[in-house]
């Protein structure tokens, strides 16, 4: 994979990266792109160069969506029970691995290693529960009501995927989309963030070790993502599109599967509100908010955003929670002492200063942080901002990093209505001991996943996804993640 070692890291290649060789993962094989491009890795801990990956042209593209179809119908005719055995295989190496995932993770990525090490854990469980699930995969049978025949529902693969992962979760985006479409019997196409492309190609080897069969899961990487998923959507054996990352670049890539009419999955942006009632365990939300806002060093959809804390317990919350942040170890991603990581890119750090003066300036007051950390490497201090006139660019942005904005509310309805008060809808939190409230509140606040008293909504048995501009289709959960990769067929028979 072309990786230099820097003396930060030793030579003995810890994260495992003598794995795979030094290309694309097409067919089955590591091959060199039909281009003499690379794309530079860079450790945002450090802005060191740690690799440099092939970068694939339309030829690639091409290739990729043949040796996608050429698998297609040996996998999908491979028992259930047989898919189910290879990802549990899956499974299995990623739990033996995981230190090893965790390393490159942090490395690549810059995330905290005990965030790493819980990304790996939640990534491998999409291969457990998938394998569960592919073996479960019925159909319907009725009487059709005027009662002359009988009605036959078949649940069939829905053909060629295009996978597009962000940098954020680089595994846990991956096996999400992967897992379940293996199980339905689908064969895939990953192209993965080039800001964290080495732990798909990890994971690439790991799945060829677990015995998925050439073509089954390909991957590549690419500097021109639009042309590039453009050649593969115009092919017309490819037959669905999931897409996670921005809203702006999920309307593009509708608008380019609407010219095939190709199914899409858009898991898309975020502006989670996170409601705190006067009633709440104050010490128990605060742990709640460490969570939700400050998970991969906020840079996540689900993040806490926005940050409703309700006038009679408003001080003493922000002083608590204050003292939390102010307390954060800030440091690179493989230290495993540190708690907050480096942000992902020099752009991602300046977006964060525009968003912090932008509310300064129109009166918000910071209780710690607010300001950029000198040194080398993309970090940003955890930062707690209250008076913050809801105005504010980062009321109405995703701000993806360790900045929690504290706003200030009076009565139930008005907190429902500043909630609502968004093109977004993924993600939501509310603390309260009523239960009655909690679930009145939860009803109406228009999100596609509510943390009720919990600070983690994220979890493989339940259905992910949001509302209005946050996406479509749903990942994940009992039967929604694998019904997204299948299509129903109805046979009507007489017998």
């Amino acid at each position: 994979m072309n990786v230099n070692q820097h003396s930060s890291h030793p030579d003995h290649d810890p994260f495992g990266l003598s794995a795979f060789s030094d290309g694309l993962y097409i067919g089955g094989a590591w091959r060199p792109a039909a281009g003499e491009g690379r794309i530079e890795v860079i450790d945002p801990s450090t802005e060191a160069i740690i690799a440099a990956v092939p970068d694939a042209t339309l030829a690639d593209a091409a290739a990729a969506v043949e040796a996608a179809a050429s698998a297609a119908e040996s996998w999908r005719e491979t028992p259930p029970r047989k898919r189910s055995e290879i990802l549990r295989r899956c499974f299995e190496l990623m739990v033996e691995r995981s230190e090893m995932l965790a390393g490159l993770i942090s490395l690549e990525n810059g995330k905290a290693l005990r965030d790493a090490r819980g990304e790996v854990a939640y990534a491998a469980e999409f291969f457990r529960w998938n394998a569960e699930e592919a073996v479960r995969i019925s159909g319907e049978f009725g009487i059709a009501p005027a009662g002359g025949n009988r009605i036959v529902v078949d649940y069939q693969p829905i053909g060629i995927c295009v996978l597009i992962t962000p940098w954020n979760f680089p595994a846990a985006m991956a096996t999400r989309k992967i897992a379940p479409a293996l199980a339905a019997g689908c064969t895939v196409i990953l192209k993965p963030a080039s800001e964290t492309p080495l732990t798909a190609y990890a994971l690439a080897a790991l799945y060829e070790e677990a015995g998925v069969p050439p073509g089954v899961v390909n991957v590549m990487t690419t500097s021109t993502p639009g042309p590039v998923i453009a050649e593969m959507l115009g092919d017309p054996r490819v037959r669905k599109l999931s897409f996670t990352g921005s809203t702006g670049v999920g309307r593009t890539l509708l608008a380019e599967a609407a010219k095939n009419v190709i199914s899409c999955s858009m898991e898309l942006g975020g502006n989670a509100p996170f409601i705190v009632f006067d009633d709440a365990d104050i010490d128990a939300a605060i742990e709640g908010l460490m969570v939700a806002k400050m998970r991969n060093a906020g840079e996540a959809c689900t993040a806490a955003n926005r940050i409703y804390v309700q006038s009679g317990i408003h001080g003493a919350f922000a002083e608590k929670f204050t003292r939390r942040m102010a307390a954060l170890r800030v440091g690179p991603g493989v230290d495993p002492d540190t708690e907050c990581g480096p942000m992902i890119t020099r752009k991602a750090v300046e977006k964060i200063e525009r968003l912090v003066a932008d509310a300064i300036s129109r009166g918000a007051r910071p209780l710690c942080g607010g300001r950029t950390l000198a040194g080398g490497g993309f970090f940003y201090p955890p930062t707690v901002l209250v008076d913050v006139p809801p105005a504010s660019d980062m009321g109405c942005e995703e701000i993806f990093g360790p900045v929690a904005p504290l706003y200030r509310f009076e009565t139930e309805a008005e907190v429902i209505a500043a909630a609502n008060d968004t093109e977004y809808g993924l993600a939501a939190y509310i603390y309260t001991r009523d239960i009655g409230r909690g679930m009145r509140v939860a009803s109406k606040v228009e999100a596609g996943m509510i943390a009720l008293n919990r600070g983690l909504v994220s979890d493989p048995a339940a259905p992910f996804g949001g509302v209005k501009q946050s996406g479509l289709g749903r990942e994940g959960g009992q039967h929604h993640g694998i019904a997204e990769f299948m299509e129903a067929k109805y046979i009507a028979t007489s017998f």
